[in-house]
């Protein structure tokens, strides 16, 4: 490995030349003109030699250098090419005329400020062309093909105007045009080589002069003058063949007036024969060439006009041709050609019939004999016809020019003899002959139409699936009535010749690909947008590529989605937030979901921030999960560097001695939600399997309306309508168990206002039985149920609002219950749960006390009495708790939410009972319900919680620690007082089903993966280190990633090597030149161990550090080069 660089202080190009052990030789400098000052440079292949050469913008004196490579480090005179008044920035470097040759697209300062320079593909070029941007600094320059032409486009930052522009690649197809005198009125043209010296030459039909022109070709795109040959009366059609099996090109014509066909026999020198005629009983017209009869001997099809038939004439191997046969077409057919249809090894005939617009089609047996016509609809008009596989089937297709429609008809052969419907283009005026040929060089056929009504020829680009371009129109002579395709100059690229019928001309059209850009198209981001960064991607998977930019100036990001054509449709605006002035975006699939999503780093708010990406080109706004810096972000990276398939972004800040290392985590965020009817005013919510078919359902307690409402699952995340069942009066919670052991799932139910719970027994197909009520304490608010006295059979405990008691009812285990016996809590018991506090395998009791603002824990016996309570503090108003593990300790955990506080306390348990402080977390307003589970499927219990007057619910993620991240909130329905976690469409991610008691209905919200940023670790790389970029790579072969950051205030590189479990060692220095501002990695040496190169920005040289394989890196070499810029 080599390198080059561009010295614009010294006027010269460096180059130091690699040993393959990391070392270079001293820099060799090769002049570029007084005063050139070269900015930019490339390395390619430019005189096809195998040998790398050198291009380079001279800002100086307004020119690009080549410098030819001779193999052996050094380089041959340069070759100087004015770019006029434009002072040259930046060069690229690319095939923009497919000719497999490489050209040169500079950027300029000045008026017109693209240059183009195409190569000859011996290290000369074209004199630079010239394109206006409507900027006057035009600074950056990217190459690739937007439109999905298979052509090179470009796309440029003018600076000035804070734009986007855009240049497309385009064809011209037929720059050049030559003429050349035929008889008296040309109308019919075919190639071939006559005289065997691998050059085609032409024939041309002169219907007014009854005569036959022959030009031999030079191959070099120019033709001999005519020699002419006598034929019958009005030649309206010519073709070529071998017709006597001598190797040596004949001709047969169609003299239409004396209804004759001549057969003019090639003797393989240029000249020919005189004509052999053979008489047909009507005037013919057009003639195809075919082997009908697999004699190995060619016949000839002609179509006779005024009898609407076909005549056949089998040739005798000889150039004489046995009688007619006729057969019937449609209605004055007026061209015809051959192809197989049918894929049966005989030839097939389609004729287009000119009166009755349809074409037909005459399937042959194989013994020259043939099928009666098939008719097939076309444009109005159709006058001529020609076969090739349009869409890569292997199977023939056909094209049609229709003359009074102006259109040419496709129509897709199905491979058994018949065709799809026709699909038409739009042509020039009255097209009068079609041909087909690959134009471009893209093995795919392509269609040219002689439009006599306009004197012009369309071509047709084909796309290679049936379908093709809009046209593309080039002049002729006067009323062109025939063409012909061949490569008349040797290059490779298909030629045509048009007959002139008016000029008694022939027009030779040589197909010349000059490298041509069509004219800017700039996209703006709105005034004031400030433009600080793009980057091109396919944002909606339609295989185009799209563009995105950074807005600083307005505050958002703007994509623009590709046409594939090279527009865009109108700007999409995704907002960064208030004077966030975005300075760098990163595309990455964050959330890896195969979308691709965009990091935005936000120099005026200091956050990042992401949107991720769906199929159709739209982003979701994650500024809930955006990550605040302290410092202004200067540029980010996105990658994923750490191996567990999670994303990462290293951000680096300017000024500052740290970079940051970003990481994804899942967000466990929810669907919109879904609504489902229920009774009036649900209050509680709980979630089992009620018809065993391994689908969740729902119940749903109906305060108001004294019922419980289930909604059957369908596994899919969506429900039936619910069937009501009564209860008590003012049902207020609900649980679920078997309680008569029959293995159906029963429920029971608390009523607030009678003073009872009630137990419905399931029949284990959805329904459930009548109720059967139990006396409790005063105001049952909260139920739930356990084995409480170990005789495997379900009990129940209920908190008594009104008495500031729990009950206890004993099953029996037929779904008959015991009375109750009372324990006391704190005033205004509110919600209850159950768990082993103590680790005692005896189930104990937890209980929210609305009043005093504790929750009570109630340690069991195991034989269903309970200890006294223990009480621990909480917020103001605690109306719910529930239980986890929020630490990883294997020890139970408390959470409480505080209804009047707009929090929840978390209250570790230390597994004897005993429970740490609470810890606070804010919530929305009015916090009524909390349930728990790992909504991000990282193993860490997070907490969800219904905020009654927000109608919304409060999702915080857990670390696993004991700790939560903010909230998240999501909208519900109108008054959300309950919520219960499950996996509703069986997908492994947990959703959760809401109560709206405002709303007289249940929400279902479905979770799914999303992602965002957690600032993993900052990698601290010293005081006054300044680092000012950075590089990634395996540097010890451990098969992790690590980082190597340029420092440009303590004149060092850091390396960061990375542990298996994702952190990283304290940065080892090695001390460069003075400022490093730039890094990159490669091996240098060849010895499967990645070095470092670093640029030294004040000394004016490169510092290359040898990778030894281990943690350790020997400094190797400066290299010197003044005032660079590459």
């Amino acid at each position: 490995m080599d390198l080059a660089i561009a010295n614009y202080g010294t006027n010269t190009v460096g180059l130091f030349l690699g040993n393959g052990k990391g070392t270079f030789a001293k820099q060799r400098l090769f002049p570029t003109g007084p005063n050139s000052h070269p900015y930019s440079i490339v390395v390619g292949h430019l005189n096809e030699d195998t040998m790398l050469d050198i291009a380079v913008t001279n800002y100086g004196n307004n020119s690009v250098g080549v410098l030819l490579g001779d193999g052996n480090g050094s380089f041959m005179n340069r070759t100087i090419y004015s770019i006029s008044a434009a002072s040259p920035y930046s060069i690229g470097i690319g095939d923009f005329n497919n000719d497999n040759r490489m050209d040169l697209i500079v950027t300029n300062n000045g008026t017109d400020n693209i240059a183009l320079l195409v190569g000859y593909g011996n290290g000369t070029f074209a004199s630079p062309k010239m394109y206006s941007t409507g900027s006057s600094s035009s600074i950056f320059i990217t190459i690739g093909d937007l439109n999905k032409d298979n052509r090179l486009d470009i796309i440029f930052i003018n600076n000035d105007t804070g734009t986007i522009g855009i240049m497309l690649g385009y064809d011209e197809f037929f720059p050049i045009q030559m003429t050349y005198a035929t008889g008296s009125y040309p109308y019919s043209v075919a190639v071939g080589d006559f005289d065997n010296d691998n050059r085609l030459d032409i024939v041309v039909a002169n219907k007014v002069g009854n005569t036959v022109s022959i030009l031999l070709g030079y191959g070099n795109g120019s033709l001999e003058n005519q020699v002419a040959y006598s034929t019958g009366s009005s030649p309206c059609f010519v073709t070529v063949d071998d017709f006597n099996n001598d190797a040596r090109l004949d001709i047969v014509v169609a003299n239409y007036y004396d209804k004759s066909v001549s057969t003019l026999l090639g003797y393989g020198n240029g000249s020919f024969a005189n004509q052999t005629t053979y008489s047909i009983d009507f005037s013919p017209f057009p003639i195809a060439v075919g082997e009908f009869n697999n004699d190995a001997r060619l016949d000839i099809v002609i179509a006779n006009g005024q009898d609407c038939t076909v005549s056949v004439l089998l040739g005798c191997g000889n150039g004489s041709f046995a009688n007619q046969t006729t057969y019937s077409t449609g209605f004055h057919p007026g061209s015809i050609a051959v192809g197989n249809f049918n894929n049966d090894t005989g030839w097939d005939i389609v004729v287009a019939n000119l009166i009755d617009h349809t074409v037909s089609v005459l399937l042959g047996y194989g013994n020259g004999s043939f099928r009666n016509q098939m008719i097939y609809s076309t444009g109005f008009h159709p006058v001529s016809v020609a076969v090739g596989d349009f869409n890569n089937d292997t199977l023939s297709d056909i094209v049609v020019a229709n003359y009074d429609g102006h259109t040419v008809s496709i129509l897709l052969g199905y491979g058994n003899g018949s065709f799809e419907d026709q699909k038409t283009y739009s042509t020039g005026s009255y097209p009068f002959c079609v041909a087909v040929g690959d134009f471009n060089n893209d093995t795919l056929l392509d269609i040219i139409v002689v439009n006599a009504g306009n004197h012009t020829v369309s071509v047709l680009v084909g796309f290679g699936n049936g379908s093709f371009e809009h046209q593309t129109t080039y002049s002729t002579g006067s009323t062109p009535t025939s063409v012909a395709v061949g490569d008349f100059n040797n290059d490779t690229r298909s030629d045509i010749i048009v007959t002139n019928f008016n000029d008694h001309t022939v027009t030779v059209l040589l197909r010349y690909d000059r490298g041509a850009l069509k004219d800017t198209l700039t996209f703006a981001a709105g005034d004031g947008s400030r433009l600080r960064s793009f980057s091109i991607f396919d944002f909606n998977n339609d295989s185009l590529l799209d563009i995105a930019v950074a807005n600083y100036g307005t505050n958002n990001i703007g994509v623009l989605l590709g046409y594939g054509d090279g527009t865009f449709g109108n700007q999409i605006v995704l907002s960064t937030g208030l004077n966030s002035h975005p300075y760098s975006i990163a595309i990455h699939d964050f959330n890896r979901d195969g979308q691709a999503d965009i990091a935005v780093a936000n120099y005026g708010t200091k956050n990042l921030v992401t949107f991720l990406g769906s199929e159709n080109g739209t982003f979701e706004n994650q500024a809930s999960y955006s990550v605040d810096f302290d410092i202004a972000p200067l540029v980010i990276s996105a990658s994923s560097f750490n191996q567990n398939g999670r994303s990462e972004i290293v951000v680096a800040y300017e000024g500052i001695d740290h970079v940051d290392v970003l990481v994804t985590y899942h967000t466990g965020s929810f669907d919109n939600q879904m609504t489902y009817s229920t009774g009036y005013w649900p209050r509680t919510v709980a979630v089992s399997d009620f018809n065993n078919d391994a689908r969740l359902d729902i119940i749903a307690v109906n305060g108001k309306d004294d019922t419980v409402s289930v909604l059957l699952g369908y596994g899919n995340g969506s429900f039936a309508n619910h069937t009501t069942y009564s209860t008590g009066s003012e049902p207020i919670s609900v649980a679920v168990g078997d309680f008569n052991n029959d293995t159906q799932l029963d429920i029971v139910v608390a009523n607030f206002n009678n003073h009872t719970v009630s137990v419905l027994l399931g029949y284990g197909d959805g329904s459930f039985a009548n109720q059967t009520t139990y006396s409790t304490g005063s105001e049952p608010i909260s139920v739930a149920v356990g084995d409480f006295n170990n005789d495997n059979r379900l009990d129940i405990v209920v908190a008594n609002w009104g008495d500031h008691c729990v009950s206890v009812l004993l099953g029996y285990g037929n779904g008959s219950f015991a009375n109750q016996t009372t324990h006391s809590t704190g005033f205004g018991p509110f919600s209850i749960a159950v768990a082993d506090f103590n680790n005692d395998i005896q189930l104990d009791i937890v209980v929210a006390n609305d009043k005093n603002g504790t929750v009570s824990v109630l340690l069991g016996y195991g034989n269903g009495s309970f200890g006294n309570q223990m009480t621990y503090s909480t917020g103001f108003s605690p109306r719910s708790v529930a239980i986890g593990d929020f630490n990883y300790d294997t020890q139970l955990d408390i959470v409480v939410a505080n209804y009047y506080n707009k929090t929840v306390s978390v209250l570790l348990g230390y597994g004897n009972a005993s429970f740490t402080n609470q810890t606070i977390y804010s919530t929305g307003t009015n916090p009524s319900s909390a349930a728990v589970g790992d909504f991000n499927n990282d193993t860490h219990v997070d907490i969800v919680v219904t905020n009654f007057k927000d109608n919304t619910v409060s999702v915080l993620l857990g670390y696993g620690n004991g700790f939560f991240a903010k909230q998240m909130t999501y909208s519900t329905g109108f008054g959300p007082f309950s919520v219960a976690v499950s996996d509703f469409n069986n997908d492994t991610q947990l959703d959760i089903v809401v109560a709206n008691a405002n709303g007289y209905n249940v929400s279902v919200h479905l979770g799914h993966s999303n992602e965002g940023f957690l600032n993993q670790m900052r990698l601290i790389t010293g005081s006054g280190s300044r680092p000012r970029s950075f590089a990634i790579g395996d540097f010890n072969n451990d098969s992790q990633i690590d980082i190597v950051v340029a420092n440009s205030g303590s004149n060092k590189v850091g390396i960061f090597l990375r542990y298996d479990n994702g952190s990283f060692a304290n940065q080892i220095t090695y001390s460069t030149d003075s400022s490093p501002w730039s890094v990159a990695v490669g091996d240098f040496n060849n010895d499967t161990i990645l070095d470092i190169v670093v640029a030294n920005h004040d000394n004016d040289n490169v510092g290359v550090f040898l990778g030894q394989g281990g943690c350790s890196w020997r400094f190797q070499q400066r290299h010197f080069a003044r005032h660079y810029c590459c």
